[in-house]
């Protein structure tokens, strides 16, 4: 059986959300795209109810339960106040608007962080692709020193020429967006955000943005609970 756990005590955010949400995701630590969702609801202070499934037990209810719900059978999945959400960074931005933040506010500032975020999504599929192949065992040590180098000097390139980006320690200077989230889960996922940030070293400005996240007190207060699964 999945396993059912609710966490946070409802408050504002909950208010501008509509409620209380759950999410549908698999059981992997805390990791993927499911993952940046539930950041950002504990950097924002939103109570939810949270549902993982084992990877054993997830084929079956893709089957069924995941697939009534969600026709691509993807997770993660939202229900709140009886509305099904699917598509994790559709997701971010919809609950960005209802809240009024992690967005920006000018119409450029939107787009610097959509064209950030798309960039980092670009990068989580040459991951994903990477990690998850048969043969792993070469495809990603080849990833690690061709594709996400040249990411990893983009984003670096884009933080410290970009005029909204000049500032720091965000993508938008000291606002954070849901961007920021997007890419701190991707670093952390490719596990350069651990050891001291010792993957990070040759990017300091990546540096500064994943420490920046890390250091927001309700994040800092999450990945010091047990809640938060490595």
């Amino acid at each position: 059986m999945p396993s059912t756990k609710q966490y946070g005590t409802t408050g504002p955010a909950n208010e501008a959300i509509g409620g209380i949400p759950t999410i549908h995701y698999l059981d992997f630590a805390s990791r993927g795209r499911g993952q940046v969702v539930r950041l950002m609801w504990e950097d924002a202070g939103i109570a939810y109810t949270d549902v993982r499934y084992s990877f054993e037990e997830y084929p079956e209810y893709k089957k069924t339960f995941i697939a009534e719900k969600n026709p691509t059978t993807n997770v993660p999945v939202v229900e709140i106040n009886g509305k099904i959400l699917t598509q994790s960074y559709a997701m971010l931005r919809h609950f960005a608007r209802q809240l009024g933040r992690y967005d920006g506010t000018t119409e450029e500032e939107k787009y610097w962080a959509d064209a950030m975020c798309d960039i980092a999504v670009d990068w989580r599929t040459q991951f994903v692709n990477a990690f998850f192949h048969p043969q792993k065992e070469e495809t990603y040590p080849q990833h690690q020193q061709t594709e996400r180098v040249r990411f990893l000097n983009a984003f670096e390139t884009h933080l410290t020429r970009h005029e909204l980006s000049l500032p720091g320690p965000y993508v938008l200077g000291t606002t954070i967006t849901y961007a920021d989230l997007v890419l701190y889960q991707v670093l952390h996922d490719e596990n350069l955000t651990q050891e001291g940030m010792e993957g990070l070293q040759d990017y300091p400005r990546l540096r500064q943005l994943a420490d920046a996240v890390e250091r927001r007190p309700n994040v800092k207060a999450f990945r010091e609970s047990e809640r938060y699964l490595g």
